[in-house]
């Protein structure tokens, strides 16, 4: 590992401490994430099946600007 991992590895611990933060002092500013129209979401009898389609597109649109943010920024 050198230099530059170590300042990934922060960054990302400092994101996952915000979003902790959020989700902790604010339950209700996240209630829409995972409930987007375009998520699958299957309940029959006792099985229920769920897959956050959009959600996951989403997130994986923003970590992904961010890191190129990150990367012209270093």
């Amino acid at each position: 590992m050198d230099h530059q991992t170590g300042k990934y590895i922060i960054i990302a611990g400092a994101c996952i401490l915000a979003a902790g933060i959020i989700i902790y002092f604010f339950p209700g500013s996240v209630k829409w994430l995972g409930r987007l129209p375009g998520d699958i979401r299957v309940e029959r009898g006792p099985v229920r099946f769920y897959f956050p389609v959009v959600t996951m597109l989403i997130i994986s649109i923003v970590v992904t600007l961010v890191i190129q943010l990150l990367r012209r920024i270093s």
